[in-house]
């Protein structure tokens, strides 16, 4: 077989979300594939939709249903021990693609011989096969042949899973997988799986449909959430280091961790959530100190991250309480700043 698209389904009835991915999968310009659509306990229609496509494309469509909610990292996982194509491809469930996404991304590796393909993804907000704000998904200088450091490029920007096509065999033989029963499980994955692979190539266009729409799961931000981006992180340099990646790409794992763990986790959770903890603040330091005490000091992170960002963070590492307080006034004053000035155009 050619192609196994694994879809992780939650919920995903309403709207027609669920049938305009389905339907966008049918509608692949390629022969000799499957797609494995695996319910995550939904608690609406999803599992009755998904039986109807099976039932109406049985050599197409096979369905995978447990009780117990995996997060989408659990449901793929199950797509990949059922998946028996040459190629394996991922997509959430409220996104969908175009006719010739996966022919495109296959056609570009047979022709230069990579093992791993991807394209740009568009932003949308409703159901369209016209392309909206494009958004690069990885870069040029990240192509061709993986050396060390093109690796290190991976590591630290690997881009989107979802708008990619994997050889199968390189994450049998390696063992790739997710982490399970967390959010944000491509942040481990993408980076240790880009490890494995040894040629990427791209496809010019945005074939991919990214719909943006209040429910989804990264628009809401709660603790739980911070925690898991954490927990990611963590996994990341645990598979690193059980994996001997450590010391090779010491510097791009620095980085990552500190990303993703830190810089993302502090200033999502300081502003967007509601309740915010002195205490959860000195745990995210505390965590940060003792994986990688001299952080700060990191290229990448100097280069990279945000200047007010690296000013704050200083702060942050001198004094906690500083911080919390300081920052606090003053996502308050731009949120006064921005009513005020609202309310004189009105």
């Amino acid at each position: 077989m050619k192609l196994s698209i694994i879809v992780p389904v939650y919920n995903m009835a309403s709207e027609d979300k669920l049938k305009h991915c389905m339907d966008s999968l049918l509608a692949q310009e390629i022969e000799d594939y499957e797609i494995i659509a695996v319910d995550d306990a939904s608690t609406d229609n999803s599992l009755e939709i998904l039986r109807q496509y099976e039932s109406s494309f049985p050599q197409k469509v096979k369905v995978i249903h447990y009780a117990e909610n995996k997060r989408q990292g659990g449901a793929k996982n199950e797509g990949l021990k059922a998946a028996l194509g040459e190629w394996i491809g991922f997509i959430d469930s409220d996104d969908w693609i175009a006719p010739d996404f996966y022919r495109k991304l296959i056609a570009k590796a047979e022709e230069t011989g990579a093992d791993v393909v991807g394209c740009d993804y568009s932003l949308v907000l409703s159901y369209t096969l016209v392309p909206g704000r494009v958004i690069q998904n990885n870069f040029a200088e990240q192509t061709g042949i993986l050396d060390k450091e093109k690796h290190g490029r991976l590591i630290m920007r690997p881009g989107s899973m979802v708008v990619k096509v994997y050889r199968h065999r390189v994450i049998q033989e390696n063992g790739l997988d997710f982490p399970s029963g967390i959010f944000y499980e491509d942040n481990c994955a993408g980076s240790l799986w880009s490890l494995y692979f040894t040629h990427f190539e791209r496809v010019e266009e945005p074939l991919y449909f990214y719909y943006q729409h209040e429910v989804s799961t990264v628009h809401v931000i709660t603790e739980a959430k911070c925690r898991d981006r954490m927990k990611a992180a963590e996994l990341l340099y645990k598979e690193c280091e059980e994996r001997g990646f450590l010391r090779q790409y010491h510097a791009e794992l620095e980085y990552r961790f500190t990303e993703l763990y830190f810089v993302n986790t502090l200033f999502s959770y300081m502003i967007g959530m509601k309740g915010k903890k002195l205490a959860f603040v000195k745990e995210l330091k505390r965590g940060m100190s003792e994986r990688y005490p001299d952080f700060q000091a990191n290229p990448y992170y100097r280069q990279y991250t945000d200047a007010e960002e690296q000013r704050m963070i200083a702060m942050l590492m001198q004094s906690e309480v500083r911080f919390f307080v300081y920052y606090s006034l003053l996502l308050f004053y731009r949120k006064l700043r921005k009513r005020i000035s609202t309310g004189k155009r009105n």
